[in-house]
């Protein structure tokens, strides 16, 4: 349950602001049918989660346990000062209207923006020291839909209140403590 409720905060701050959030934003503009929507972006994101946890587990079993500390302890340090960057998005990125179909296109679009972001990384991250693979999965999931269900209901009426620097202060704060606890405590 720690796991799990860790996973879920994590990724549900730092997804705040997120390229994907914004891309969330878009879609709901774009499409105007929430639920395919939530329901592509809830297929995506188990697919690309549990993929990355895979990762993660995997990388333990082929490093040993004084190298991976430190990887993850300094990954982590990292996610932190990475998440003080805010996302970007341009009109450009969104995915243009398609014939495939609401879900499949924001199944698609979602898996392919969560690919090299900084909620995948940190999935195989905590996945690779938490060692609780459906745990993480079953966390950083739920903090994506935490996330991103609001953005895709309420669209844009709901972007311009959320102190979203408060925001990445939060989560980078967080990606911090458990880089110092990694480093220090495994």
């Amino acid at each position: 349950m720690h796991t799990f409720l860790i996973a879920t905060g994590l990724v549900g701050l730092a997804e705040i602001g997120d390229k994907t959030q914004l891309l969330a934003l878009v879609l709901a503009a774009r499409f105007r049918k929430p639920w395919p929507i939530v329901a592509g972006i809830l297929a995506a994101t188990l697919i690309n989660h549990a993929l990355a946890s895979a990762l993660g587990a995997w990388l333990v079993s082929v490093t040993g346990p004084q190298l991976m500390r430190w990887i993850l302890g300094i990954g982590f340090i990292a996610m932190a000062l990475w998440t003080l960057v805010p996302d970007r998005f341009d009109e450009d990125d969104a995915p243009p209207r398609s014939s495939r179909g609401v879900f499949v296109t924001t199944l698609v679009a979602f898996f392919i923006a969560e690919m090299g972001d900084k909620t995948q990384i940190a999935t195989v991250a905590l996945a690779a020291r938490e060692q609780a693979m459906w745990g993480v999965v079953a966390g950083t999931t739920l903090g994506m839909m935490i996330a991103n269900v609001p953005a895709v209901l309420l669209g844009d009426r709901l972007s311009g209140r959320l102190p979203i620097a408060w925001m990445h202060r939060g989560a980078a704060l967080v990606f911090a403590l458990l880089g110092v606890a990694t480093l220090l405590y495994s």
